[in-house]
């Protein structure tokens, strides 16, 4: 298998924010200069007990020396104690006195994700838990079970140790942070964080208290001037919602009763009218005593009866109550 297929089955996941997680590397940054006389840390590598966890030892000869944790010559303006982050070469400076520094090997971010400007480092957590934001939980919902955070561990992203790093009292999202894939060392393999070697970011946890200064230098190496951020990511795409189904009313079929048509039905209806009727209480239709109604004669179905010509204008009689009846239920 070769080193590049390697390094693409080896793909990590990033650290918080910015970081997520990959499938493939940029071109590499070009390594820093080599040193005449480097001065490595003996045993740098080594396998070592943290707490209720162990590091793994790293093959010391398969790591690029020019990634190595290593003691050069550095001229800077900055004070002792200064981390200086170069990531057009992949490699952070811990400045020392007398013109020295200690390098180590990084991973950087990808083209697109780079970032220069000064920020602090606002507090460190050893074997952090990580927590994927929910933008990227949207793009890989795989990571859905860890929204509410990823326990510290050997598998875990951030590694063994963590710096958070804040600029002018925000936290973006940027980390110096361990790593436990350590091939992705000296690739463009992040969105913005800084990835170290374990046994190296567990080093420069050490040496580094809270509040110290941080600058990432600009992709020319030079000291920046102001604050430079990779563009927001974009949002990921949401198909446009379906329009909602329209409901066709169910159809209703009406039927007009003809009694000389449907014989059977009219006579049906009637039967069970005058069945109410006879069920129904007997309505009182007599007319209420007045001394000055004349009689009338009871009016047939046919016709009513016509008054004599020379006889009075009968007094109006009093509307007689409709009597009531209950409609069958049917």
């Amino acid at each position: 298998m070769t080193l590049k297929a390697m390094l693409a089955a080896t793909a990590m996941m990033a650290a918080l924010a910015g970081c997520e997680q990959i499938g493939s590397f940029n071109k590499e940054p070009p390594a820093a200069a080599a040193v005449s006389q480097p001065q490595f840390f003996e045993n740098a590598y080594a396998a070592r007990s943290d707490g209720k966890f162990s590091v793994p030892a790293i093959p010391e000869d398969q790591i690029p020396v020019a990634y190595r944790r290593q003691i050069v010559d550095y001229q800077t303006a900055e004070a002792p104690g200064t981390i200086i982050i170069d990531p057009a070469h992949a490699v952070l400076y811990l400045v020392q006195p007398e013109g020295k520094a200690i390098r180590y090997g990084i991973s950087v971010g990808r083209d697109g994700f780079g970032w220069s400007g000064t920020s602090v480092v606002a507090r460190k957590a050893t074997w952090p838990t990580w927590t994927p934001p929910p933008e990227m939980i949207e793009r890989q919902p795989s990571l859905e079970k860890w929204r509410k955070g990823q326990p510290g561990g050997p598998t875990n992203p951030l590694g063994s140790r963590a710096l958070y790093l804040y600029i002018n009292g925000k936290d973006y999202g940027f980390r110096i942070h361990g790593t436990p894939e350590w091939r992705t060392i000296g690739k463009r393999a992040s969105s913005g964080c800084f990835r170290m070697i374990q046994q190296d970011v567990m080093d420069l946890y050490e040496r580094v208290p809270n509040g110290t200064k941080v600058v990432v230098l600009t992709p020319s190496g030079e000291v920046p001037t102001k604050l430079t951020l990779p563009p927001p990511s974009p949002a990921p795409k949401r198909s446009a919602p379906k329009p909602a189904a329209s409901v066709t009313p169910a159809a209703v079929e009406t039927t007009t009763l003809d009694a000389s048509k449907t014989p059977e039905t009219a006579d049906s209806l009637v039967e069970d009218t005058a069945k109410a009727l006879d069920d129904a209480p007997a309505a009182d239709t007599a007319a209420p005593e007045d001394d000055t109604a004349a009689p009338t004669a009871p009016a047939t179905e046919s016709t009513a009866p016509a008054p004599a010509a020379d006889a009075a204008p009968a007094t109006p009689e009093t509307p007689t109550p409709a009597p009531v009846y209950t409609t069958p239920v049917r």
